[in-house]
């Protein structure tokens, strides 16, 4: 019975994961929620997860809502997936550091949109603050995904 749910907590830790980084929202620290993009990238694209992808939409929905952005995090999520998707030359799954250079590289694009909006001396620092705080971030929430058993 103990070993049982271990295993269900141990399953389940991606998706708990993902709403409380979403649900602990602090405007400076996470704005948002945004910092549930990590889970949601990792666990959709680095180390697949069954039935994450839901999970990933509902997530990204979550944080346009809390972010005030109008279904961009979920647009910008279901591009690359679809790019993912249909692409060859790069396997996400194999990549060196967790997939970060990949996460990088699908983040900053959307921070650069964002900031594009609204041109001005704040937004530019801020999307740079975010970009730089997140990416740091990448590595140890994706540490604990790891540890939290994220890949089938």
């Amino acid at each position: 019975m103990k070993r049982q749910i271990i295993n269900f907590l141990q399953a389940a830790f991606p998706f708990l994961l993902t709403i409380g980084l979403w649900r602990i929202s602090v405007p400076f620290w996470n704005p948002g929620g945004v910092l549930a993009l990590v889970p949601v990238f990792y666990c959709s694209f680095v180390r697949p997860t069954s039935w994450f992808a839901p999970v990933a939409v509902l997530a990204c929905f979550l944080v346009d809502y809390s972010f005030d952005t109008r279904l961009f995090w979920t647009a910008a999520y279901c591009l690359f997936y679809a790019i993912n998707g249909f692409q060859t030359a790069v396997d996400l799954t194999r990549m060196d550091r967790r997939g970060i250079t990949a996460f990088m590289t699908f983040f900053g694009i959307a921070v650069l949109i964002l900031g594009a909006m609204h041109i001005n001396f704040t937004n530019i620092l801020r999307g740079v603050w975010l970009f730089a705080w997140v990416t740091a971030l990448y590595i140890p929430i994706t540490w604990a995904l790891e540890k939290g058993a994220c890949n089938d």
